[in-house]
């Protein structure tokens, strides 16, 4: 899955442990995977029951990813985009927006 990241990601990223770090990367691995078969299908069965994935209450076309649920809290929220490639082909894409605990529903 082509992704992207808003600067607040970034931030929030720079803030996790290492610990963190690479339990968010061993979920995206997953969610990478399992978006790829939602793009294809669009069969809500795609995304790992383990990850959570679903909508952000009153943020509309924003989801939120559950990466961590044994302390700390993690959470990742995310949108659906397009890429353009150098070809001006279009692909489905997820732009990653906030990382961290439940504080990033403050500003999903």
């Amino acid at each position: 899955m082509r992704f992207e990241r808003t600067e607040p990601f970034k931030a929030d990223y720079e803030r996790l442990s290492e610990n963190e770090r690479e339990a968010f990367r061993t979920a995206a691995r997953s969610f990478n995977a399992a978006a790829d078969r939602f793009a294809e299908t669009k069969d809500p069965s795609s995304w790992p029951a383990s990850l959570r994935v679903k909508p952000v209450t009153n943020a509309p076309g924003i989801f939120e990813m559950t990466w961590s649920f044994s302390g700390p809290d993690g959470r990742a929220t995310w949108e659906w985009t397009t890429a353009i490639d150098a070809a001006g082909r279009s692909w489905p894409a997820v732009r990653w927006r906030r990382l961290g605990n439940h504080r990033i529903f403050r500003e999903p």
